[in-house]
């Protein structure tokens, strides 16, 4: 059988074959999968089709939660899923040098890092991270009160306004990734992992060129 990365995937097809393993994942239905034989088949390249930016989380793993395997997604985890020039980077090779034509910012509900910046939590260098989720909180405007991390609700919609801002910042700050979205080459989206059920879900939504305001000069 012929795997993801060994043709070219369109951004829509690479997010639906992400949509299929999370199914696959949360019913029981995994791809059964020889592993080494991944190895010995990947050992001069690579060409995975979607990069995911990522929570750190050790429940959040997302080869396992969309049933991939091998060489088939770039996985960038950092706590909170915050974008830094390192993790634009990083991007931008996956898209712009290896092809992978779906970029996807994915959060989780009860999420360590966005607890923190609900409670202004200082600690080191955790600090400077927190802060990077701070507009997320100032944008969210529903909960007047019992705005921490004992309130879940108003935990899970700052994480969901906090993967949409780092979809934007994507966008934003990288010229390379914007002229991708724009050619029709790359597609970004962003989704919700939940960890009690399993079960991802994705934002309609679509991040586009259009949605934000122009590079800066």
């Amino acid at each position: 059988m012929q795997r993801p990365y060994d043709i070219h995937i369109a951004p829509d097809r690479a997010l639906q074959l992400l949509k299929e393993g999370n199914f696959r994942f949360v019913n029981r239905l995994n791809s059964e999968r020889d592993l080494l034989y991944h190895v010995a088949e990947t050992k001069d390249g690579q060409k995975p089709f979607a990069v995911i930016l990522g929570c750190m989380d050790s429940r959040v793993s997302s080869e396992l939660i969309f049933d991939q395997g091998l060489g088939d997604i770039f996985s960038i985890r950092i706590a909170g899923n915050i974008v830094s020039e390192g993790i634009l980077g990083s991007i931008e090779y996956a898209t712009a040098v290896a092809g992978a034509s779906l970029v996807l910012v994915l959060g989780h509900t009860n999420c360590g890092a966005i607890k923190g910046a609900c409670d202004h939590v200082e600690m080191g260098h955790l600090t400077g991270l927190l802060q990077k989720i701070q507009p997320a909180l100032d944008s969210e405007r529903t909960f007047l009160h019992e705005r921490n991390s004992n309130n879940t609700a108003f935990v899970n919609a700052v994480t969901d306004l906090n993967i949409q801002h780092s979809a934007r910042q994507i966008l934003q700050q990288s010229q390379i990734i914007r002229d991708l979205v724009v050619q029709g080459k790359v597609q970004i989206a962003s989704a919700m992992y939940n960890v009690a059920t399993g079960m991802v879900t994705f934002n309609d939504d679509q991040i586009t060129s259009d949605t934000i305001l122009p590079m800066a000069s």
